[in-house]
């Protein structure tokens, strides 16, 4: 078996020497070597020329972000952050996976052996996926504004939109287009707590629509996406002729909190044919249930194609599922889901 060869850039010593235990105490993965900057891991990448590196943000000569943008331009290759959980981490780390970054890692928070313990097989979890993710294969970028008039659409009208690795890109492509008066959008992103407001916030500033980290109670509004925070899962209910969303720190559904088919299976017991759904590029199988039961509920469903993936994973077991009604390259989504409530097509 060829292992994962891995470089991890940190200018703390103590960081790359935890990097460094947990990822050689895989049995599928070595870390090759460390570097304390970028100029130093520039010259390392091209004599080692690692599967997956490690980058932290804030490094001295170079920042990581000026690293990341170079890099990507001139050896594209699977990258992932390790962040801090401050305000502008979370800024930073965004600005990241925008310039092309697989995933990211939050650093530990403290050094309790059993929370080492799980922060190092999250780690490991991200580099394995990130070692067969595609890289730079977006294509050209999507149209800024799609037509307003030909939506048929009122207050029952719901999208529900599920992605993980991968998903932030996929989401601002899909978000950026969509015009005032889509029906509201309901969004479960796996990203940890700390890092769905900034998530939201950047989406604000560059859609036409609002985009919010979703609040216990908010209304499902026209022109308005509802982001599930980190660490809480979300879940769509009936208001007079329209929905709210409830939030719940109830156990992870497939280990994941927010989970996607919590909030597809609530989509399709509220809104059934009133709905269409996306489930985005991500790892696992989260969401692919809850794809199915809207489809069975008489929802348009869609799966991002593989080709348009980072990861194609939780669209590959929809697929398999049957949970798909089509299957849709990245940028034509947010066309065929506004299609879905402008024509009387059947949704099954």
């Amino acid at each position: 078996m060829n292992r994962i060869r891995v470089l991890a850039v940190d200018d703390s010593a103590l960081m790359r020497n935890m990097l460094s235990a947990v990822i050689n105490q895989q049995p599928d993965m070595e870390m090759v070597a460390t570097a304390p900057d970028p100029l130093i891991a520039r010259e390392l990448i091209k004599k080692l020329n690692p599967d997956v590196l490690t980058l932290d943000i804030d490094m001295p000569r170079m920042d990581g972000l000026e690293f990341l943008s170079r890099l990507m331009r001139l050896r594209p290759m699977p990258v992932i952050m390790i962040s801090s959980l401050t305000q502008r981490g979370s800024s930073a780390t965004l600005a990241a996976l925008e310039h092309g970054a697989v995933d990211f890692l939050a650093k530990p928070e403290n050094h309790i052996a059993s929370d080492l313990q799980l922060w190092g097989a999250q780690l490991a979890e991200k580099i394995r996926i990130a070692a067969k993710a595609k890289i730079n294969r977006h294509g050209s970028a999507p149209a800024t504004k799609l037509a307003q008039s030909n939506i048929k659409a009122d207050q029952s009208s719901l999208i529900a939109i599920g992605s993980s690795t991968g998903g932030t890109e996929a989401l601002r492509r899909v978000l950026k287009p969509m015009p005032l008066n889509c029906p509201g959008i309901v969004i479960a992103q796996h990203m940890p707590a700390g890092f769905t407001r900034s998530f939201a916030q950047r989406m604000d500033s560059l859609c036409q629509i609002s985009v919010r980290e979703a609040q216990d109670g908010d209304a499902v509004q026209a022109g308005c996406a509802l982001i599930a925070p980190g660490d809480l899962h979300m879940s769509v209910v009936r208001r007079g002729k329209g929905y709210e969303v409830q939030l719940s720190d109830a156990i992870p559904v497939n280990r994941h909190r927010p989970s996607v088919d919590v909030l597809f299976a609530s989509v399709a017991q509220q809104a059934g044919k009133h709905a269409s759904a996306a489930i985005l590029t991500g790892m696992g199988s989260d969401g692919a249930r809850g794809l199915l039961t809207m489809r069975q509920a008489g929802a348009y469903t869609l799966a991002q194609s593989e080709a348009t993936c980072v990861v194609f994973g939780m669209p590959r077991e929809a697929i398999a599922l049957g949970a798909a009604c089509d299957v849709v390259d990245l940028d034509h989504i947010s066309q065929r889901l506004l299609e879905s409530f402008s024509s009387n097509k059947s949704k099954t």
